[in-house]
Formats: structure tokens, sequence, C-alpha cells
């Protein structure tokens, strides 16, 4: 959804249709991907990529707790995520994909050429690169054809607006849960942050399972005193121009309820201020009339880690009480209250968890999306048996993703953490394979 400009529909089409009209798209639920140009860095590019912002799509579905399959096509880098956690080693998936064909001529000859085919593989590894975005599934294919024979091995890549078919010998109720958030437009980034100092910048979406770094913006701007003073104030229009280049590029508008601007000092405020200024000379109206979203909060550096901070900053955390990450925030800022002031009512790591599980003591789970991907099957169960017993036992799961900042927080607790109904202290020689019960085994 936020990735890249895909294209230009013509700059004097644009011009007649003024920068207003596409600055309405925002609010009329279209997302519109920008690029700014020209010598002032205001001349901006009508795009192609200008669509319905939506979840990922859903083809079909045919699932239940004894198997069936899905149909998806992913959407953005998120999504693609989701299917990463989705997939597990044994899994099967068909998709269209590449593969080098050799065929003899009538001279006796080979040749190799590439052919778009439709392949089945059951799955043996899985891996994501988040820079491409692209899923890499290597397997052994299960549906012979023309081309490949039973047992091949080959290796597919999902990317974006590819369709592709995933079946399960089984579906929990992760894997289910999964699929529907998945699919609901509603749950997409709805958080943006610029964290910056004098000079640098960094453009972040928010989402429910990653932190994603739009853009990285640095510009030299020289010292306050000295003869290369004198070019200081054009250096930070400069640097402030590509900043608020970054934001229209990459922040849209129509789903992000709040832009967080995040520095030490008062780089934030000059900042704001000249977004006012040069919103009124330059006509970005547009701008502006979203400027109920921008809250300006401290951090202690202008660093992609400082958002830790600023979501745990409890003003910032009022602005955000609607949105799944916020959420996710405010748990973990909670148990590490909890864990100074009353630690019994706590619990982190694989014993402790599953002996408060058993007992009923736990009210919200925190547990990494990573302990899902476990190869072994019988861990996998393990846990999602774990999210089940705490859900029916009236208390919330919530699943934290290690490509989000409070994800990468509790991969440091193991993955597994929880704020406890009431205070219990364990035995230490329990893990979740050696539990007396079966609740949460």
């Amino acid at each position: 959804g936020f990735n890249g400009f895909n294209g230009f529909n013509g700059f004097n089409g644009f011009l007649r249709s003024g920068l207003d009209r596409l600055f309405r798209g925002f609010t009329g639920g279209f997302e519109n991907e920008w690029a700014v140009t020209g010598r002032n860095g205001w001349s901006c590019l009508a795009g192609s990529g200008i669509r319905a912002v939506t979840g990922m799509k859903l083809i079909s579905k045919e699932i239940s707790k004894d198997g069936g399959r899905v149909s998806l096509v992913a959407e953005d880098a998120e999504d693609l995520w989701t299917v990463y956690n989705l997939i597990a080693v044994g899994d099967s998936v068909r998709a269209t994909t590449i593969r080098k064909v050799a065929s003899e001529t009538a001279t006796g000859s080979v040749s190799t050429e590439k052919l778009r085919i439709q392949l089945t593989i059951k799955v043996e590894a899985v891996d994501f690169d988040a820079q491409v975005p692209m899923l890499r599934l290597k397997g052994k294919n299960i549906v012979e054809n023309e081309y490949v024979k039973l047992g091949a091995y080959h290796t597919v890549e999902l990317e974006n607006n590819r369709k592709f078919t995933l079946a399960k010998a089984g579906w929990d109720s992760v894997a289910s849960d999964l699929v529907e958030r998945a699919c609901d437009a509603t749950v997409k980034a709805d958080l943006a942050a610029v964290v910056m100092q004098e000079g640098l910048a960094y453009v972040c979406l928010i989402t429910s399972s990653m932190t994603l770094t739009r853009a990285r913006v640095e510009v030299s701007i020289p010292r306050k005193q000295g003869a290369a003073a004198m070019g200081r104030d054009k250096a930070v229009h400069k640097f402030y121009d590509a900043v608020i280049r970054a934001i229209i590029q990459h922040v849209d508008f129509s789903v992000v309820k709040c832009l967080l601007i995040a520095s030490p000092g008062f780089v934030k405020d000059g900042f704001l201020q000249y977004v006012k200024e040069q919103g009124q000379k330059q006509d970005l109206k547009g701008l502006l009339e979203h400027r109920e979203k921008f809250v300006a909060c401290h951090c202690s550096a202008g660093h992609r880690h400082a958002l830790k901070e600023v979501l745990n900053d409890p003003a910032v955390a009022m602005k955000l009480q609607d949105t799944k990450a916020a959420a996710e925030n405010r748990a973990l800022t909670n148990f590490f209250k909890m864990l100074n002031d009353q630690p019994e009512r706590t619990a982190y790591g694989e014993a402790h968890v599953a002996r408060a599980c058993n007992i009923g003591a736990i009210d919200t789970l925190m547990i990494s999306d990573n302990l899902f991907r476990a190869p072994d099957p019988a861990v996998r169960k393990k846990y999602v048996d774990l999210v089940e017993t705490v859900k029916d036992g009236g208390g919330t799961a919530l699943i934290f993703s290690t490509m989000h900042v409070t994800g990468e927080q509790l991969q440091k607790l193991s993955g597994l953490a929880a704020i406890l109904r009431f205070p219990y202290t364990p035995p230490h020689s329990h893990t979740l394979t050696h539990t007396h019960t079966h609740t949460c085994t």
C-alpha cells in the first residue's frame, strides 16, 4: 500500500486539476502516491498509483481445523509479512512462477527458455526479504506437469499483486485470525512518525505488524558560528523541504490518524512553523487541512530507535488510544510498570507463563509472532493452545510482530510475557512442555 511511485499520468492534466483536488483525494479514501520535483521542490506530479485503500485481497476461502485452502493476493509489505507468518513448513502453495526449461531442437542441440507456469510445492523453507519486498518459498513439486517432474525442487517467489493458494492440513485459530485481519482494510497503517534532529530525519509508518522506515533524509547543516554560518538558514530550509516531500510521498492521510513529529530540543518546533509558513506560501492547503493530526513530541535523538520512547509518552498515548500499535505499546508499558511495582503480578519466559496459564492467572498475554514460525508443528500448536486458553479464560492475547519496535522489546523477554490477575510466584522447575495440566501444553 505504501510502496513506491508507480508512474505519471501527465503533468498538463494535473496543472488543470490543481493541487487541492489531489489532496481532496486523500480525504475521499484514496491512496495517493506522490513524486515531488522541480527547482523549488513543490512541483507535484499526479501518479497512476492512485487506488482505493484495501486489505489483502481474499479470492476464496475454504478452511477449518481439519484443513482447507485459501487464495490470496498480497498488496503491500505488511501483507507479505502476514503471509510469511501464515506459511509453515509442510504447507502446500500453488502459484505462478518462472522456470528454466530445456528442450532439444530437431538438429539435436539443446536450448533453454524461461516459461511462466503454475506449480504446487510442499514448503520446506520460507524466507522474507523486507527490502524488495518478497517471499521465497523452497520446496518439492507435488503436482506433476509438462515441465516439472514430481519431487523436483523449485523456489517460488511471492510478490505484491501475485495470486497464490495456500493449503494446510489444519487451520488453527491463530492462522485463521491472521487471514481475517489481513483482509480487513481498517487495520492498515494508521500511525506515522517523523523522528528528526538537525540535518537528519526518518519518516516511518507504524502498522499493526511492523515499523516501516519509508525515507531517510540527511542534509549537511553548518554550525551556528563561523564562516559557514552564513548558509545555515538556507541549509535548514533545504532540510525541511526534503522532509515535507517525504511526508507527502509516503503518508496517506486518508488512513493515518496521527503523524508524530519528534525531536530533541526545538527542531520539531522550527519544522512545524516552517510547514505552516510554506503551506500558506506554496499552496499546500491540503497538508494544512490535516494539521490536527500533527503531534509534536520530545525524543532524545533523531534516530529510529527513539520511537520507543516517543510511544511511551503518556500525552502521545492519549492521542493514539484508538490504534492497535498503541494497544500493544500500552500493554508492554503496563507490564514493565507492574514488573517494577508488583513483580509477583507479572510473568515472562516459557516456564513462568505456562504455570500462570494453568491456574487461570493471565489477564493479558503478550507473545511474539516468531514463536508461531517454529518448524515443528507440535511447538506451534503449543503456543496456539496457550493463546486459545487465555482467550477462553476471559483474558486478552496480543501477538507482537518482531518487525515492530514493541516486538523488538518483547523479544528481549524471550518473546513471551504476561500481566496477571493476581499475584503468583511459580516453582522454577517447569516448562511449557512439562506442565501438569493440559490447558497450555
